[in-house]
């Protein structure tokens, strides 16, 4: 699935990636405190690839993901979205690719609680205006998709974390996006359910979705087809994380 974020074409043809950043950067300001979220962080995403963000806690793995989303902007850098600099969208502009071309998938899950499971899978589409008939068609085959046909007029509070992830899945796939953000799908899970969630999205990404996935936890981010190492900010080369690896093996704390 092609995204078109503006009405200009996209001159870079078939070749050009589905997302590229270039010498991104991220810079939060405090109380006149600089805090350096990311540093000159080169990115690929090409389509159908399954990627996984790995670093340990505060390294700057869920800024980058919002940069990803749209949901906040790069300091200094360039962030390509199908060829187009993501720079010159307005915000209604953003809020459409989010609503039509990025699916989220969180680690709180962010399940609405006083709407049933089918209301939560629902919700992005009936932002889009579709048609309640077609609506009913694509949510159905999202919760079949994920086992929780059966549950369609429970509530979040009703179900266990491993169920509420699966209708987050669901809400996330429903529209058919263009690239499936998951930012510590597992956190909030058992390793039986955490297997599971992994289990569904590679699934997912062998029917042919493009993934990119945040996570702290080795055993899920091998899992990924290609693996990109975070450390304060910066992407480290394969060799600094072999480094890295080594030092973690050997009891030496680097978080």
């Amino acid at each position: 699935m092609t995204m078109s974020v503006t009405n200009g074409a996209n001159g870079a043809g078939d070749a050009a990636a589905m997302i590229e950043m270039t010498d991104v950067s991220k810079v939060f300001l405090t109380d006149e405190i600089e805090t350096h979220a990311l540093s000159d962080v080169q990115l690929r995403i090409d389509e159908g690839d399954f990627l996984s963000i790995a670093g340990p806690s505060g390294c700057g793995k869920s800024t980058l993901l919002s940069l990803l989303g749209l949901l906040d902007s790069p300091t200094a850098g360039e962030y390509l979205l199908d060829g187009n600099p993501v720079a010159d969208l307005s915000g209604s502009q953003r809020a459409t690719i989010r609503n039509r071309h990025i699916g989220f998938i969180f680690q709180a899950f962010n399940l609405i609680g006083d709407l049933t499971v089918y209301e939560n899978v629902e919700l992005p589409l009936t932002y889009r205006g579709m048609p309640s008939a077609e609506r009913r068609t694509r949510v159905m085959e999202a919760l079949e998709r994920v086992g929780m046909s059966h549950r369609t007029k429970h509530y979040p509070s009703q179900l266990s974390g491993g169920q509420q992830q699966r209708v987050a899945v669901a809400r996330a796939v429903v529209g058919k996006p263009s690239i499936l953000l998951a930012d510590e799908p597992t956190g909030n899970l058992d390793s039986k359910n955490g297997h599971a969630v992994m289990g569904l999205l590679n699934e997912l990404h062998a029917d042919g979705a493009t993934i990119c996935m945040v996570t702290h936890d080795p055993r899920y981010a091998h899992q990924a087809e290609r693996l990109i190492n975070l450390f304060d900010g910066q992407v480290l080369s394969p060799e600094d994380a072999k480094k890295m690896a080594e030092m973690e093996e050997s009891g030496f704390d680097v978080a």
